[in-house]
């Protein structure tokens, strides 16, 4: 009888994703696909931030898109997964010396540099001293590092959730430690169909960010177990697999670069209802002066009204983004289901969007 060696377990793989990332991988480019890198070009709002950033800490990143969004000054903000703190250091400088940026990852090798430039960065961005602190840990268990309940403004991840092992874990530690309103902002590797065991137990597989993508429809149903009742694609990109061995074990799969908007709100719909609300866009949110993407398909005009459902009203309203928005309108009166499609905008300039469709709509 023929024996087949033991899966690899949870523990397993995250040791080795933290072998393969710590001493394996020297820069992105010794990565077997894109998959963890397919950034494409930065927005422009971004690119001074970047190249603020200290080379060696640029030369080791690992992402699949640019999770940073808007309206950050001040703001006590988490990296999931930070390595060896690019992201961080972009949104240190967002949030301004005010505010602060929590760095966490399991790899001790990642976080030596990202220690050892904080002071050369707060140097850099002519801070009094780094408003930074970075942390070992599992992104499974954030409570064990510190971090408390109801602490975070926002949450950023950067292709990272598709290397835990126990993705349902880390959306509840999200949910627990931000505040009412809080957001978790994510760039992730998504699949088309759920993966077939021998793909995701595979170690290489699973540290180039594709044995751990979930399929997205799943990627929902987690977060809305875990609270974030209303999920919203921001934008997608195909990945392409440019290496045949990779390409021969995932077989018909396909795989997406995906950035997803969950917020911490009370009282969501679990669909788009129609309360006859409007927002009107004040203005002024850098990187998105004139035009203000919530999602794929809610744009937002300076000055435009815009017709909106309850859930939307709510994340414009009830988060960090309400002293940009003037809000017309109130939850007295039910209209029925909101046929929740592009708003004016969003269709008129929808060529600066992604391909994917919210869970609103």
């Amino acid at each position: 009888m023929k024996v087949h060696p033991a899966e690899p377990g949870p523990q397993d793989l995250q040791a080795f994703v933290s072998e393969y990332y710590g001493k394996l991988l020297a820069s992105s480019a010794d990565l077997k696909t894109n998959a963890c890198c397919a950034s494409g070009a930065p927005p422009t709002w971004l690119a001074s931030r970047l190249a603020n950033i200290h080379p060696d800490v640029a030369n080791r990143f690992y992402g699949c898109g640019f999770p940073i969004p808007h309206g950050l000054h001040g703001a006590t903000v988490m990296d999931l997964g930070c390595g060896t703190g690019r992201d961080v250091y972009v949104l240190a400088q967002l949030v301004g010396p005010e505010g602060h940026v929590h760095g966490i990852d399991m790899t001790e090798e990642q976080l030596a540099l990202a220690r050892d430039t904080a002071s050369w960065h707060a140097e850099r961005f002519r801070y009094p001293r780094p408003n930074t602190s970075f942390h070992r840990g599992y992104i499974e268990d954030l409570r064990s590092i510190g971090i408390g309940d109801q602490s975070v403004d926002v949450v950023v991840s950067n292709c990272v959730v598709n290397l835990s092992p126990r993705k349902d874990l880390v959306l509840a530690e999200v949910f627990r430690v931000l505040k009412p309103g809080g957001e978790l902002y994510i760039s992730d590797v998504f699949a088309d169909r759920r993966l077939a065991p021998e793909v995701s137990s595979d170690p290489v597989l699973y540290a180039e960010c594709l044995g751990g993508a979930l399929y997205q429809a799943d990627f929902v149903s987690l977060a809305r177990r875990a609270g974030f009742t209303d999920p919203r694609v921001v934008s997608s990109s195909p990945i392409s697999i440019q290496n045949d061995e990779i390409s021969s074990k995932v077989g018909a799969a396909r795989f997406t670069s995906v950035t997803y908007r969950l917020f911490k709100l009370e009282g969501l719909d679990e669909q788009c209802e129609d309360y006859g609300q409007s927002a009107v866009y004040r203005g002024g949110i850098e990187g998105s002066e004139s035009l203000f993407w919530l999602d794929d398909h809610h744009a937002f005009e300076r000055g435009r009204p815009e017709r909106v459902c309850a859930n939307t009203a709510a994340m414009l309203s009830n988060t960090r983004f309400a002293p940009w928005f003037e809000l017309r309108g109130s939850r007295t009166t039910h209209f029925g289901v909101y046929p929740c499609g592009p708003t004016m905008a969003a269709a008129q300039y929808q060529s600066t969007a992604r391909e994917g469709g919210g869970a609103c709509c």
